[in-house]
């Protein structure tokens, strides 16, 4: 149920980005997703097709990329990758002065827009030249 206010606050970015680039639509939307925060792809992409109805987002696509968790140990200055559930010490040194360091974020990393008019020709020329 978290994908459903995260997919709200996506889609709010995305659309204000849209208005201020004044783009017609949404065409893709690139989104960086931590392995950390517990936030499921087939959600998101399923609150992002509802709520996107009756936007310039409607029929967008949604490209998601998994950012892994990423761990440092404060003992021996190891870095490793995390993956839920968190072990509670370090994998090198069994030290429990570990600091998470990535895998938490979520984020619009990219929109791609269409923002050209819909007349397509020459102004002055005759519809249909």
């Amino acid at each position: 149920m978290h994908e459903l206010a995260i997919t709200q606050g996506i889609l709010s970015v995305v659309l204000e980005a849209a208005e201020a680039a004044r783009a017609r639509r949404v065409l893709a939307i690139d989104l960086i997703v931590g392995a950390l925060t517990g936030y499921v792809d087939d959600s998101i992409r399923f609150y992002f097709d509802l709520l996107s109805q009756g936007t310039p987002a409607e029929g967008a696509i949604l490209r998601i990329r998994r950012e892994p968790g990423q761990g440092h140990c404060q003992t021996c200055g190891a870095t490793f990758r995390v993956e839920p559930p968190l072990c509670p010490t370090c994998p090198f040194c069994d030290s429990p002065q570990i600091q998470i360091t990535g895998g938490a974020r979520c984020f619009v990393e990219r929109i791609e827009v269409d923002d050209e008019d819909e007349h397509t020709g020459s102004e002055g020329d005759p519809p249909g030249e």
